[in-house]
């Protein structure tokens, strides 16, 4: 029965889909079975992945048009694409009765065939995140290791609490994610240990360093470990999923 994560931050910027990516890229590697799920209007997922338009996406299946149709990337690592269209769904499904949990429908028929379901949610706090959280077991929060990004950690904790008590009693924060990390910066450490004191074990002790490979590697539409095998960023990513692995007890 596949494990549904969901990566949240309503900030852009904070390195959610590159980890989405990476993630998804490292558990193959190791031999998982991942689906991705691109729940982001603008499409950066499918993007930096190469995706060519499929006949239907997120979108469509959002709207009961179609199942999921995922496709494949590489070997244990497929994707559900999105579209812009996406952008009018909380409207278009604001009347639809249970609208918070058609995605955890979505996902009842292929949970069986991944190990992992991993979901990219938009930088938002709306029907598409409340659909992404009802549907999850954890949700990670990726933070840039930058002082604006603490700015609103109260609230996506706030919404999450509130989720667990209304939607989906089984949610928890498994983990938080410090990416763009420079540890010959001052600010940087100082953030990491601001995070640490407010969410303690749930910091990742695996850090994110900035490294420029993980911007090159979308413009080539590749993860990480295809464009880059031997960065820091590929060694950083690793060595996150396999803590993400160890803390789900899934063994490696």
């Amino acid at each position: 029965m596949g494990i549904v994560i969901s990566l949240l931050n309503h900030k852009g910027g904070v390195g959610k889909t590159t980890s989405v990516i990476n993630i998804g890229a490292a558990m193959a590697v190791l031999g998982k079975k991942v689906l991705l799920i691109d729940l982001d209007p603008q499409a950066n997922l499918s993007l930096s992945l190469g995706v060519p338009r499929q006949p239907n996406t997120i979108y469509e299946a959002l709207r009961g048009e179609s199942e999921l149709e995922p496709f494949t990337v590489k070997e244990g690592l497929d994707i559900v694409m999105s579209t812009l269209d996406l952008s009018g769904a909380e409207m278009e499904l604001i009347n639809e009765a249970g609208r918070e949990y058609i995605l955890r429908e979505l996902f009842e028929p292929v949970k069986e065939e991944y190990d992992f379901i991993i979901i990219d949610c938009p930088p938002s706090l709306g029907l598409l995140t409340l659909n992404a959280l009802a549907a999850s077991r954890y949700v990670y929060i990726p933070l840039q290791t930058q002082f604006l990004a603490l700015q609103g950690l109260a609230k996506i904790k706030q919404v999450i609490d509130k989720v667990r008590f209304r939607l989906n009693k089984e949610l928890d924060i498994g983990g938080v994610i410090a990416t763009m990390y420079d540890s010959r910066k001052i600010l940087n450490r100082d953030v990491v240990e601001t995070i640490k004191k407010y969410f303690g074990e749930k910091v990742f002790e695996t850090m994110i360093r900035d490294n420029v490979a993980l911007a090159e590697a979308p413009a080539q539409r590749k993860d990480i470990f295809r464009y880059n095998k031997n960065s820091i960023g590929a060694k950083d990513y690793m060595s996150l999923c396999k803590e993400i692995l160890e803390r789900v007890e899934v063994p490696v």
